[in-house]
């Protein structure tokens, strides 16, 4: 073979590579004709730890915002995680695998729901729901892109500000669904995994 065979294999050999790089980064949910996630989408493994799915169904993860330490209650507190702007209805998703270790409603939060990671380190929470997936219940496993319910404007996020506020906390195996280190979920929602 001659250098522009050589040439010719190598370019065929990065466009290939640059493909399956794209297709990594796409949403992986297979779709029913009303939008809905058919099956769980496969939380994405490496060396380093675990990569989020975006926790809200048919947002891509260069449309995310951050807005960790944006000013809330006319700068009385620091908004402490990331909110993910949806059309009511839109079914919320496990952004990992893990146990429904909550569900809980309050003031701030609205309906909400607290997953844990199998493995207790981290807390994955999705607040200002419409509603609960049917069926989901405290004890519950679920993989990586289940809906756990749907985006609306419970609790201080304001009437017809439909959004999903998803936080996450670091935590020990011992601590309770409330306790733990807050941490900015943003890089972990655009793509980079979660530390080990």
């Amino acid at each position: 073979m001659g250098w522009l065979g050589r040439i010719a294999l190598l370019v065929i050999a990065v466009a290939a590579a640059g493909w399956i790089a794209l297709l990594a980064l796409l949403p992986d949910a297979p779709r029913t004709a009303a939008g809905l996630t058919t099956r769980p989408v496969v939380a994405e493994r490496n060396p380093s730890g675990t990569r989020l799915v975006v926790p809200v169904a048919r947002v891509a993860r260069g449309a995310l915002i951050e807005s960790w330490g944006d000013p809330r209650e006319n700068g009385l507190r620091l908004h402490h995680g990331t909110d993910i702007a949806a059309p009511a209805g839109s079914p919320v998703l496990a952004a990992a695998s893990g146990t429904v270790e909550k569900l809980f409603t309050s003031a701030a939060g609205g309906t909400t729901v607290y997953v844990r990671s199998p493995d207790r380190r981290w807390t994955y929470y999705y607040a200002h729901l419409s509603a609960y997936a049917p069926g989901l219940h405290e004890g519950q496993g679920v993989a990586a892109g289940t809906v756990l319910g749907y985006v609306g404007d419970t609790g201080n996020a304001g009437a017809g500000n439909f959004q999903l506020h998803f936080g996450l906390t670091r935590t020990t195996p011992e601590q309770h669904w409330y306790e733990g280190e807050d941490v900015d979920p943003y890089r972990y929602l655009a793509g980079q995994p979660l530390p080990g």
